[in-house]
């Protein structure tokens, strides 16, 4: 399977083909509107004004797996994203990324890019003390560990590259033009 054979379902319940992404640059992002990380929607919608007209697409995939952090209905979601960042990229239905109900676009992400860590730092650490606590293998699985996982894939539809939420977003921006 390759990643346009997928589909999602946007915010109005309707199946969305990632084939319509064939031959952009696209992000796909679990999303939460409640988190530490969710400031990250103010430089994804920045990366999407720069780069939307030079091939870029963004799939904001609302997900409440993750400390209950995306509370509301898909509609609710969109209203706060647009008035607090002024998203302008598509928001789809609200889903799961991990587990036995997760999209199968998921699937097919997670067995391309697994998990290689969460880098250095103080968030870093914190993420790996927080995760240790319910699972201490965590590392050694490719499972989303927390919103804000971003996936790249370049414009033949190859998965290059997996970003943890601490990941640095000017990392994420310069993989992303170095694929423009």
């Amino acid at each position: 399977m390759a990643i346009y054979d997928f589909s999602v379902k946007n915010r109005q319940g309707e199946d969305l083909s990632l084939k319509q992404y064939e031959g952009k640059v696209l992000i796909v992002v679990n999303t939460a509107t409640g988190c530490g990380f969710t400031p990250q929607y103010k430089d994804l919608e920045a990366m999407y004004e720069k780069y939307h007209d030079k091939g870029l697409e963004i799939l904001d995939i609302p997900c409440n797996q993750f400390a209950g952090q995306t509370p509301g209905t898909d509609e609710e979601i969109h209203e706060f994203c647009t008035l607090h960042y002024n998203t302008q990229f598509p928001q789809m239905k609200k889903s799961d990324v991990n587990g036995e109900n997760e999209l199968p676009l998921y699937t097919f992400l997670k067995s391309q890019k697994g998990f290689e860590g969460f880098g250095k730092g103080p968030t870093a650490i914190a993420m790996d003390l927080m995760l240790k606590k319910s699972d201490k293998d965590y590392k050694n699985n490719p499972s989303i560990k927390w919103n804000f996982t971003k996936f790249i894939i370049d414009r033949s539809g190859a998965v290059v590259a997996r970003f943890e939420p601490t990941a640095k977003m000017s990392e994420v921006e310069k993989c992303v033009a170095s694929l423009l």
